[in-house]
């Protein structure tokens, strides 16, 4: 794994993103997670992250929407989507606006570092 690692977490349950934080900086990732869109804007206007896993459905906001957003302050930022099941209508309208994989609920750690460690190398060819 990539030592120096910066992920933002976007997700609007508490829980999994305060677990997800705490395991991957075990694993020697920097991870900052929040739980909305704007705050995930915050971040990324100040933050200088590698990656970002966002979830689909934020409470009272479109995850896709969010992701459309961010790349319009960072457009070279890869962004991973998060849900807990992907439609095929989902995947196409998330892959459209610019998302480079998602990944299912439950997540498996090391999937996602592997799918992160993926996209960033994917933005630097």
């Amino acid at each position: 794994m990539e030592d120096g690692l910066k992920v933002l977490l976007i997700d609007d349950e508490d829980d999994l993103v305060s677990t997800l934080v705490e395991r991957l900086e075990i694993r020697g990732v920097y991870a900052v997670g929040v739980n909305t869109g704007n705050q995930a804007l915050e971040q990324v206007r100040s933050g200088d992250f590698d990656v970002v896993v966002l979830d689909v459905k934020l409470k009272g906001e479109d995850g896709v929407e969010v992701m459309k957003r961010i790349k319009q302050v960072r457009s070279s930022l890869p962004v991973i989507l998060l849900t807990g099941h992907m439609s095929q209508e989902a995947s196409e309208a998330g892959f459209k606006a610019g998302a480079i994989d998602y990944i299912l609920k439950p997540i498996n750690l090391d999937d996602l570092i592997l799918k992160m460690n993926e996209a960033i190398n994917l933005y630097k060819k």
